[in-house]
């Protein structure tokens, strides 16, 4: 199971409710863990922890902006400083979103850094019940040897 680890979440608007649902049933195994949110999300993620725990959630959890106002750049520069070990980010695929530009970048760092991204609950549920949390297990990290300095 994941544990002392930061894990990014985010969700487009009609998917936040989905996100709530799966916080609050993974709340324990969540807050073993930093969680790093966008802003919108966050605030809903704070309310739905604060009725299952009360405020003892308040360290184990940092509101970024909202994605429109850069929330998703923001965490991305998370994942290029190494700062981020999963992101779920539930993704609303039927709606157009005005920060598209920032969604792809956080999505292309997260595959360039090697970042495990969850675009629904059952790929979330899969990846933070994983074994391979709790081991010594240390990916590999992809070879782009005409970019590194």
């Amino acid at each position: 199971m994941i544990h002392n680890k930061t894990i990014a979440l985010i969700a487009h608007d009609a998917r936040k409710a989905d996100m709530i649902q799966w916080v609050t049933h993974n709340a324990e195994l969540l807050l073993q863990n930093h969680l790093v949110c966008t802003g919108t999300t966050g605030g809903l993620i704070e309310k739905a922890l604060e009725e299952i725990v009360g405020n003892l959630y308040q360290s184990k959890l940092t509101k970024m902006l909202s994605g429109p106002m850069g929330g998703d750049a923001q965490i991305a520069a998370m994942v290029v400083e190494g700062k981020i070990d999963l992101c779920v980010f539930f993704i609303d695929d039927l709606t157009a979103n005005p920060h598209e530009a920032d969604i792809q970048m956080l999505l292309r760092q997260c595959r360039l850094h090697n970042i495990p991204v969850a675009c629904n609950r059952h790929s979330a549920d899969l990846m933070i019940t994983s074994s391979l949390w709790s081991t010594e297990y240390e990916p590999m990290s992809p070879t782009y040897k005409a970019f590194k300095r």
